[in-house]
């Protein structure tokens, strides 16, 4: 039964049209969706296999130098990522280089200690305690840069211990320093770099002590107790002898390999060095051997002549002092002829007087005489300074390998031949006895090892290069393997179902085509009959459905979802 549609209705909309008929009306747009999703798919692989490899450009940077970074990145337009939870800044390895130079243009990463730019702004009336913190601070953050620039270390600290000057000298103190180091992951350093930091340091700052300057690590290692302080030892005097044992032995080897070859001599030095300085000042006095040409340096002389009467003698005292008496001459001498007696000398009378010689003995005479002459001695003054680093003594060992002989065979070196071969070896050496250097040639068959022998093949499946090619190639058989897999799999069945040919009529026309070539079969009319009601019916209920919704949209929308929610 038709039900007619009201007076007042609009006319009813024509049945959306299936999407699958659409795509059977149009065969070709399947294959123009395939293709484009095959292209986006290889487009894609191809982005994500050239997608840029990403490095490190700074770890461990401060929030403020870190927000500096990513907004000069950011003019700059270049992609960044963060890693690491954020501590590390990545960008695209061939660029590192050129943004490093460029943050560094810019005073990137500033860090978090300051130089002496903290100089720069001094404000007026700034106390004379606050100048000397910033003067140190301005140190610190000074030296901490220049320890910063060794490329084993990634962060240092330093700690100033700068006491008071003092007009007192017994209250005068020496400064102090302490460095911490933050070194690179799986970066180490060596005693030589400490001690060049423990110089450096001490050489920055006045009257600092280079035993005064301890040096730790992040982990809470000592490391400037293995300076040359602890064991006596320097890191350059450990060197310089290695440098010294290698340019012996280079040496040796240099003269002997184009004899031998080069495959067929070894040799090996141990030099004792001394490191000791030694200074001696020496002064040696020699005797004069021609004392005609000796040099007079002083004379002195002394003489002293006493005659008469002895001298005052005797016990000191009153008696002893007193002037000596007249000496009174016994009168027992001949009485003249013609003279008065009694020997008196008539007044008027010429005298004459007889002279009377007598042997007795002459009076006391005392003489003395002192010769003294000083000679300038033979004296020489010796001054030697000896410098570290003179060899004492040197130790080589050299081994020979067999010769080859005419037949092919190795032969022995004949005496003649090892003989010749040390005496090179003393000229190339410097060999001194007095010094008590030490040579031994031996002459002995190599052992072959694994060296000398060729070197197997490395497999096809074990070369990094093939393995490399090999993970190249993988990726684009995997795309291969993707895109056949989406056409055979999705793709081509889809096309196969959405392209085939239509149908030569419809089950409905099919009775009508009957009919209308045989109109006179009862069995057709009656057929085509019930076809029209059965259409005329679908049409009703169509009429129906639509003009519901229309009318009533809560009603049909309330039966949808009760559909969909059974």
């Amino acid at each position: 039964m038709t039900t007619a549609a009201p007076a007042g209705a609009m006319p009813a909309a024509p049945a959306a049209v299936p999407f699958m008929e659409r795509l059977r009306a149009q065969p070709k747009l399947p294959l123009i969706v395939g293709a484009a999703a095959l292209v986006a798919a290889a487009a894609a692989f191809m982005l994500w296999s050239r997608a840029p490899d990403y490095k490190v450009l700074y770890t461990n940077v401060s929030d403020r130098d870190g927000g500096a970074i990513i907004a000069s990145l950011t003019q700059m337009n270049v992609p960044y990522k963060f890693a690491e939870g954020g501590s590390a800044i990545l960008i695209a390895a061939d660029k590192v280089p050129e943004v490093r130079l460029k943050l560094a243009a810019q005073g990137l990463p500033k860090g978090g200690g300051v130089g002496f730019e903290l100089m720069d702004n001094q404000k007026f009336g700034t106390s004379q305690f606050a100048e000397q913190v910033n003067y140190q601070r301005g140190l610190e953050g000074e030296l901490a840069r220049s320890i910063e620039s060794i490329g084993t270390v990634e962060s240092a600290r330093v700690h100033l211990a700068l006491p008071k000057p003092s007009l007192f000298v017994r209250e005068q103190k020496k400064p102090s320093a302490s460095v911490v180091l933050s070194l690179h992951r799986g970066r180490g350093i060596d005693e030589g770099q400490v001690s060049a930091i423990v110089h450096m340091i001490s050489s920055s700052v006045p009257e600092l002590d280079p035993k005064s300057v301890t040096v730790v690590d992040q982990r809470g290692n000592l490391l400037s107790a293995a300076n040359a302080g602890a064991r006596g030892l320097d890191v350059s005097q450990l060197k310089y002898a290695q440098e010294i044992e290698q340019g012996y032995i280079r040496r040796i080897e240099a003269i002997l390999q184009p004899i031998l070859g080069a495959s067929n001599v070894r040799a090996q030095l141990a030099a004792d060095i001394d490191f000791s300085v030694v200074e001696r000042t020496e002064e040696k006095f020699a005797p004069n051997q021609d004392p005609r040409n000796a040099a007079v340096r002083s004379v002195q002389s002394s003489e002293s002549n006493q005659l008469g009467a002895t001298p005052p003698g005797g016990v000191p005292g009153a008696l002893s002092n007193q002037p000596p008496t007249n000496p009174s001459a016994p009168i027992n001498a001949p009485r003249p002829a013609n003279g008065p007696a009694n020997g008196a000398t008539p007044p008027g009378a010429a005298t004459t007087t007889t002279a009377t010689t007598s042997t007795a003995p002459a009076g006391p005479s005392s003489s003395r005489k002192d010769s003294t002459t000083n000679y300038e001695l033979d004296r020489s003054i010796r001054h030697v300074q000896q410098g570290a680093g003179a060899i004492k003594r040197l130790s080589v060992a050299v081994v020979v390998n067999n010769l080859a002989g005419a037949d092919g065979k190795s032969r022995a070196l004949a005496p003649a031949e090892v003989e010749q071969i040390r005496n090179l070896v003393k000229e190339a050496m410097g060999y001194s006895q007095e010094r008590g250097d030490s040579l031994n040639v031996l002459n002995s068959a190599f052992a072959r090892d694994g060296q000398d022998e060729p070197q197997a093949e490395v497999p096809l499946w074990k070369d990094r290069d093939n393995i490399e090619l090999a993970k190249s190639i993988g990726q684009y058989l995997l795309l291969g393997v993707l895109a056949l897999f989406a056409w055979f799999a999705v793709f081509r069945p889809l096309l196969r179902k959405h392209l085939a040919p239509p149908p030569s009529a419809t089950p409905e026309a099919a009775p009508a085509a009957a009919v209308a070539a045989d109109p006179d079969d009862e069995a057709s009319a009656a057929q085509l009959s019930a076809l029209q009601r059965e259409a005329e019916r679908r049409q009703a209920d169509l009429d129906y459905v639509q003009q519901t919704a229309e009318q009533d949209p809560r009603l049909v929308a309330t039966l949808i979802k009760h559909w969909m929610n059974p």
